[in-house]
């Protein structure tokens, strides 16, 4: 699998503060309290936390009448043939593994690999293997799942060189923490606009984690997602093109009764990329769609899918606006 050494030049990661003492402002102590909660969540067996933090999901889905609407229009969107008990039953349950998904923060930012190393069951490493095998980095196409936090880390354990795609947060305080936590979880973390730092990586051979369904629209093209038209990037086929790179899916999720995840590698899909961007991104698009048919409640419908269309489309979200 050999990489090849190669400077990237300035870092990926701004470096976090020296001192935590810049955050002790009174508007940082929610967020100290819900770092302490993860803290000692991370304490608990794993299925306790598990199932504590999905009762907590129900109880924040109720507290949050915008978020809920949301993900009741997406999955509107997205499933119009579902009947409205079993749209009410996916949107608690993704409220649920939203729960969840504060747990598998906790674990992932303050628990021990080693402790849930067990938890996971790796499929299809023969496809990475062989992507690996031809020397041009690999681009691990996938989504926006609520086990990211816990599943993406495990990748580092299985390749030479593993890179971690982010996206700041807004709260400076968590940002710190979940820089650190990306720090832990991949051998290089690289902001989700740093194309440049991306190809250098797969020059490296590296593989690196690519989740572009919540890409800025800005230069996106409008390609149908479940049928409805959503603005999407198409920079997973031209950087593969640019740089060689394979563009292998994976599908990762936690069990249903919650024994742990499960994280598949698939084939790459033939002759991609093609010199059709827009056609190599509706079939990736596809891929995507069948990840979330499997595991529909995990799925970030709290995302708006559907904003900053033309303005020629009906507002998916019904706020006067596309967005």
């Amino acid at each position: 699998m050999g990489h090849r050494a190669e400077p990237l030049g300035p870092p990926a990661l701004s470096a976090p503060p020296a001192s935590l003492g810049a955050f002790l402002a009174p508007r940082y102590w929610g967020t100290w309290a819900f770092l302490l909660w993860l803290r000692l969540t991370a304490a608990l067996p794993w299925r306790w936390a598990i199932k504590l933090h999905k009762g907590l999901g129900r109880v924040l889905g109720a507290l949050l009448p915008r978020r809920r609407r949301i993900v009741r229009r997406n999955l509107e969107i997205c499933f119009p043939e579902l009947p409205e008990r079993e749209v009410d039953q996916l949107l608690w349950g993704h409220f649920e593994c939203v729960g969840a998904m504060l747990a598998e923060i906790a674990n992932s930012w303050f628990g021990s690999h080693e402790r849930r190393a067990h938890l996971f069951h790796i499929e299809g490493l023969e496809h990475l293997n062989a992507a690996l095998a031809k020397g041009k980095g690999v681009i691990l196409f996938s989504g926006h799942f609520t086990p990211l936090e816990i599943c993406v880390p495990q990748l580092k354990q299985l390749v030479p060189l593993f890179a971690f795609m982010f996206r700041a947060r807004n709260n400076p305080l968590l940002n710190v923490f979940q820089s650190r936590s990306r720090v832990r979880a991949a051998h290089e973390s690289v902001g989700n606009d740093n194309v440049r730092t991306m190809l250098r990586l797969l020059r490296r051979n590296a593989v690196v984690w690519y989740a572009p369904d919540q890409a800025p629209a800005q230069g996106g093209e409008l390609l149908p997602f479940f049928g409805e038209p959503a603005l999407t990037s198409t920079a997973a086929s031209r950087i593969a093109k640019v740089s060689g790179a394979t563009i292998l899916p994976l599908f990762y999720a936690r069990r249903r009764d919650d024994t742990g995840y499960v994280m598949r590698f698939h084939a790459p899909l033939a002759n991609l990329p093609s010199d059709d961007a827009t056609a190599d991104t509706q079939r990736l698009t596809t891929v995507l769609e069948g990840f979330v048919r499997e595991s529909c409640e995990q799925y970030f419908w709290t995302h708006r899918k559907f904003k900053s269309r033309p303005a020629k489309l009906q507002d998916a979200y019904g706020n006067g606006a596309s967005g």
